[in-house]
């Protein structure tokens, strides 16, 4: 049908009109025989098997195809084969043009219409302003508009970006900045505000939540990219702010080529692979392809629970889980030798500050000479490259986790001297979400009713999710040079009351927050850089790369893990003084 139109118009504009002069004989052989090239040709190009979505540019594009093949087969015909011509030569030409333009507009027209059927009710649905009009805000409205039992309805969209003022996203259009989120919100009786960024900070989360709280919306967020890991936007990723969204959350630019050359086709060990940092390690390195991936940890429970996450499935019966205690030295130097890794993750560590005041012997036979094991079965095994997981305690350190960290990165550094792989140690401060932390301690607390404990109301922490931080680690790994310590840039530091006054505020019920004054080994203000070290970032925007001297292991002669608490204390104290005064 839209041939014959199409036609019948070029050939009657052709002649200006003039009925009289159409050879109408000759212009129902050619819609009949144009008919038949653009269904054979149709077939031919996938139109009418369901290839592609209705309306979609794809389907145009397949579409104009088959109508440009019809149009040439008639030309030929009309213009070559037969004699006189059935209708004027510019009519195969002009027709398809109009043909192309019925056909897709009738296409695009039903489309629209499944599309509104499709569309959730504002009677139902709850009305919400999109902030971010990028690619994860239109495949968040169009997921919205595309599923009749969404929860929420698009009415508007917002953008800082002053080129997208114009913008409709399936009918939902930019109607400006953060400025007018209030007169928005009011002018479409939106109930919330989805920020659709998936690369957004903290320092963009945080103000923009703060902004809808003090509107009286709601607020949801998309999970960051790292959390989508790679998979396209749902309607399932809509979620509330979580305090890791307004504490931790940090735009990372990570160069994959570097990572990809150092782990893709290699044997990679992780040590405390069990724990927070070294299972999100095992996790996100299979991405790299590694030839073999290693897991080490003294916890069986902890090796099953990561397998699950990696493998879905947890028999413990395959050569990848390793139940291995760092503190021995014969049999960390067998898996070593038997293994041969070429990269090794070293995560095992005891970590919990006001537990190892209590219990330094045991910090020092774990973080010490368990790091000072491993670098020796790593050398004689021939690792090319050692990444030593320390953390800001060991910047200026006051404490046994910090004395006992430092003295690992000065063992790493001494290692780096003497072994032909490249030795390095990597520093962060608080991972939110890891076992023990002060979001999951906080929510514990909540959850039993309470009181929230702070230790100081001016205390401050750098916090960072231990995706960003395990990311941020495997790009350390693959650009750290021997023997450094690379600090990882965590962001502004927060204070941790304002921590729990956030989860306080969102508790079912009241809750108390009781201060308790700082502990033994706590700082009111952590640093990630210690005295003397430059914050130098040659290589990475959020890497600073810091000179470590060197520690003859033969210094650690006079510590004694056996001793009494307070003489291990003050050996590690007059050890690590020497360190920082050397």
């Amino acid at each position: 049908m839209a041939w014959a139109v199409a036609l019948t118009m070029a050939v009657v504009m052709r002649y200006e009109f003039d009925y009289h002069k159409v050879h109408w004989a000759g212009l129902a052989i050619v819609v009949v025989l144009v008919s038949v090239a653009q269904v054979i040709s149709g077939v031919g190009f996938g139109l009418y098997v369901g290839r592609w979505r209705y309306g979609s540019f794809e389907e145009v594009a397949a579409l104009a195809r088959a109508v440009g093949v019809a149009a040439v087969v008639i030309g030929v015909i009309d213009g070559v084969a037969v004699t006189p011509h059935m209708v004027p030569l510019s009519t195969p030409v002009i027709g398809g043009f109009v043909a192309i333009f019925f056909m897709s507009g009738i296409r695009y027209a039903r489309r629209l219409d499944a599309e509104r059927l499709m569309r959730p009710s504002t009677d139902v649905s709850e009305r919400i302003i999109v902030f971010g009009a990028g690619e994860a805000g239109a495949q968040v409205v169009t997921a919205m508009l595309h599923d009749p039992d969404s929860p929420y309805v698009p009415v508007a969209l917002l953008d800082d970006d002053l080129s997208k003022r114009n913008l409709r996203i399936m009918g939902v259009p930019v109607v400006g900045t953060r400025d007018r989120l209030a007169a928005v919100a009011e002018a479409y009786q939106a109930k919330a505000v989805l920020i659709a960024i998936p690369s957004a900070g903290s320092s963009v989360v945080g103000p923009l939540s703060k902004l809808v709280d003090e509107i009286g919306l709601t607020v949801k967020v998309l999970p960051s990219h790292r959390e989508l890991f790679g998979d396209t936007v749902s309607l399932s990723d809509i979620r509330d702010v979580t305090p890791a969204d307004l504490l931790g959350r940090h735009e990372i630019k990570t160069d994959l080529s570097s990572i990809a050359g150092y782990l893709t086709g290699k044997k990679v060990m992780v040590t405390g692979a069990g724990g927070s940092i070294g299972s999100e390690l095992c996790r996100q390195l299979q991405q790299f392809a590694p030839s073999e991936l290693i897991m080490v940890d003294r916890d069986e429970s902890a090796l099953h629970a990561v397998k699950l996450v990696i493998d879905g499935r947890a028999l413990l019966d395959t050569p990848d889980t390793v139940l291995l205690c760092i503190r021995s030295r014969s049999a960390v130097r067998e898996l070593m030798l038997e293994r041969r890794p070429d990269v090794v993750f070293h995560a095992a560590a005891l970590k919990h500050l006001p537990m190892l005041e209590q219990y330094p012997g045991e910090a020092v036979l774990t973080n010490v000479h368990g790091t000072l094991n491993l670098l020796d079965a790593a050398a004689e095994a021939g690792v090319t490259r050692f990444v030593n997981i320390s953390t800001d305690k060991a910047a200026d350190p006051i404490s046994v986790l910090g004395y006992t960290k430092r003295l690992s990165e000065r063992l790493t550094a001494w290692m780096s001297d003497r072994a032909d792989g490249v030795y390095l140690s990597v520093r962060f401060g608080n991972v939110l979400g890891s076992r023990g932390s002060v979001l999951t301690s906080f929510q514990a607390q909540i959850a039993a009713g309470g009181p929230v404990t702070v230790t100081d109301p001016d205390v401050v922490r750098y916090f960072m999710t231990v995706e960003e931080a395990v990311e941020l680690v495997i790009q350390a790994g693959g650009v750290g040079r021997d023997g450094e310590a690379l600090v990882l840039d965590m962001g502004d530091p927060v204070r941790i009351d304002d921590v729990a006054r956030f989860l306080v505020e969102r508790a079912e019920r009241p809750i108390d927050i009781v201060y308790t004054g700082l502990r033994s080994g706590e700082k009111l203000h952590e640093v990630l850089l210690g005295t003397g070290e430059i914050d130098d970032r040659p290589l990475h925007p959020l890497i600073s790369h810091v000179a470590v001297p060197p520690l003859d292991p033969g210094r650690l002669n006079s510590l004694h893990p056996a001793a009494p608490r307070a003489q291990v204390i003050a050996e590690l104290r007059q050890i690590t003084d020497a360190v920082l005064r050397g």
